[in-house]
């Protein structure tokens, strides 16, 4: 197995670690702001009436999208992400983006990208990025949406390299819990 094919796993090791990371620290971890970059949708709601502590979901799967490469032009790319639930029952899922470093580096630092998701009103909000071992990544924690049976969720990213000597390769992905 190439370097590069196993960032994404050890990206979502890294990420799964974090989360564990996350529930042992509270919420002020937490509430931290990850950055996210580009392609992926989905809803989860949780209620609590007493202060519980709850360990993350753990996405048990992914789905890979098609990759692109990342054009460092200063100019914003459109990665749109869509996955339909094909199963009987109500899923849990969360977009992601990877945005993979060149095996040789140099490795992408999240100064390098601005990534922006399309809001259900059309204006572009800020996604922020984590980044481990040379693979900058969206948050799942954030991203976790239920996507009901039979239906489809499209989401639009835009990308933008910063850094005009930036090289990579635009991941998107799905992570399905449960």
């Amino acid at each position: 197995m190439s370097l590069k094919n196993s960032r994404p796993r050890v990206a979502a090791l890294a990420l799964m670690v974090a989360l564990a990371g996350f529930a042992a620290a509270g919420p002020a971890a937490a509430a931290t702001p990850q950055t996210q970059t580009a392609t992926q949708t989905q809803t989860t709601t949780a209620t609590s009436t007493a202060p519980t502590s709850q360990t993350p979901a753990i996405p048990t799967e992914f789905v890979d999208l098609p990759t692109s490469t990342l054009v460092a032009d200063n100019a914003g790319h459109e990665v749109t992400v869509t996955y339909r639930n094909e199963s009987s029952a109500d899923r849990t899922v969360a977009p992601q983006l990877l945005v993979e470093s060149p095996d040789a580096g140099p490795f992408l630092n999240p100064t390098d990208l601005r990534v922006e998701r399309r809001t259900a009103t059309g204006c572009w909000e800020a996604v922020n990025l984590g980044s481990q071992t040379g693979t900058l990544f969206t948050d799942l924690t954030t991203a976790q949406r239920t996507l009901h049976a039979g239906d489809t969720l499209t989401e639009v990213y835009r990308v933008t390299a910063l850094d005009p000597a930036a090289e990579g390769t635009v991941h998107p992905r799905v992570a399905l819990f449960g």
